[in-house]
Formats: C-alpha cells, structure tokens, sequence
C-alpha cells in the first residue's frame, strides 16, 4: 500500500485530505508541524510527502531542504496558499516535485499524488537492482527494497543510514576510510573534514544493538575510519579497543 505523509497545520484540510486519500486506497498518516513531520519522514519513510509551506516550529522550505541534503529522494508535493511564481520556483529549486495552491481541487490533487507515486515506484524498478542482497556475519541488505536485516530482525534506517552500512558491508570488514566514506555516500569530492560520519556511525551502533547486540559490530580502526566486525569470531578485547578509540 502506497503510503502519504501530509505535513498540514490546518486540521481541517489536514483530514480532509486524508479522507480523500484514504477512499482511494492509501496509507496516510499526519504531522501538524515541521518538526513532527521530519520525524516521519525518517521513521515512516512515506512514498510521497505533501508538504505545507507555511509551518509551525520549522517552516515547509526548512523541511524540504532537510530532507534533501539528508539523501531523502522521496517525492514531494508541495500544498501552499502562496501562488506566486516566485514561491513555486523557490519551492522548486529546493527539491519539490510538485505544486498545489490551496484553495485546490481534491480530484486533482489525488491525480498528482497518484502520478507522484506511480514515479517512485518507475524510479526504484531504475535505481536498485531487484533480488540481489549484500550481506556480512548475520547482517542482510536487499538491494532492491532497501531493507536491512540484522540476524533476521528488520533494521528501520535512513537512507543515509542505509548507504553507510551498506559500504561497510561491500567491504567485507576491510577498514574504510572516513575520506572514502564521504565521497562513497555523501558525493564529496575534496577532501572535507566532517564529523557528520561519526555522528551516522553512532546511530548505526545504537541500532544495530538494539535489533541484535551479537551479530556484528562497527569498530573505529585507529587513524583510518571505520570497518565491521563479526562480533561472535572477535577478540573481544581488541574490539572493544578500536570501538573505543574515536
């Protein structure tokens, strides 16, 4: 079932929407502020967003503009009472798909949410190669839906999450470099210095812990970056060193 986040402050329009989407076959789910709806983006991954620009706690663009340089490619339509060219384009530049001005047409706008979706899916049949998994020790990620599993249990990621873990596993617990990291999976090409890794490393640590804490483990691999560890065949002393070490 194709799933809708709306991001709407206006509880009316909110679940008027959801009515309509609902009738149609969707799975929707609401957030009545920026905050709110960034956290279902990262923890629901919907298959398309509609996304109000005038928000409390952190506005529409704010949102958009997260969710792109977090690596979320999902698609967004954008419902705004702002209909100036100017604002679409901004809307637009930023990372929207689509645009909507209130006060809209509810047949049009499951029209596009339909066509949005329809996209998605056109897009990740492209993107990801269908049936093929990576895997180390007790650690699985599909390819083609994007699911991690560790020792049977479904890992809920980011895809930034998602990409990090998964050039650690393509290394087969060969140490990579955090340089390497950043070009692998954020696109850098210079030689930036960022601590944004780490911070991914350790959110990965605490997942992977929570869903299994004796499969595998992601060490620090003194003055290089960062590798995987088949926890069960380790020495248990020298992986506690490197873990600790950064």
């Amino acid at each position: 079932m194709t799933r809708v986040l709306i991001v709407e402050d206006n509880a009316s329009i909110a679940q008027g929407v959801r009515t309509a989407l609902v009738s149609e076959g969707f799975e929707v789910r609401i957030a009545g502020d920026g905050v709110e709806g960034l956290d279902r983006v990262c923890m629901w991954q919907p298959d398309v967003v509609i996304l109000d620009l005038m928000l409390p706690r952190l506005d529409g663009l704010q949102v958009l503009r997260t969710m792109r340089s977090d690596g979320f490619d999902t698609p967004v339509l954008i419902l705004s009472a702002r209909g100036d060219d100017v604002d679409k384009l901004r809307g637009f530049r930023t990372g929207g798909d689509d645009y909507v001005t209130k006060p809209f047409s509810v047949a049009e706008l499951l029209a596009r949410v339909e066509a949005l979706a329809r996209r998605r899916v056109v897009s990740r049949a492209e993107l990801h190669r269908g049936g093929q998994v990576e895997s180390f020790a007790g650690l699985e990620l599909a390819l083609g839906t994007r699911e991690a599993r560790h020792c049977g249990a479904l890992v809920e990621l980011r895809p930034r999450e998602y990409d990090l873990l998964l050039a650690l596993v393509r290394r087969q617990g060969e140490a990579v470099s955090r340089r390497d990291l950043l070009r692998e999976v954020w696109g850098y090409n210079d030689d930036v210095e960022s601590r944004t890794i780490d911070s991914h490393i350790v959110e990965l640590r605490r997942r992977l812990q929570t869903s299994s804490p004796a499969s595998v483990q992601i060490v620090t691999t003194r003055k290089v970056g960062y590798r995987l560890v088949a926890a069960a065949h380790a020495d248990s002393s020298r992986v506690a060193a490197e873990v600790n070490d950064g």
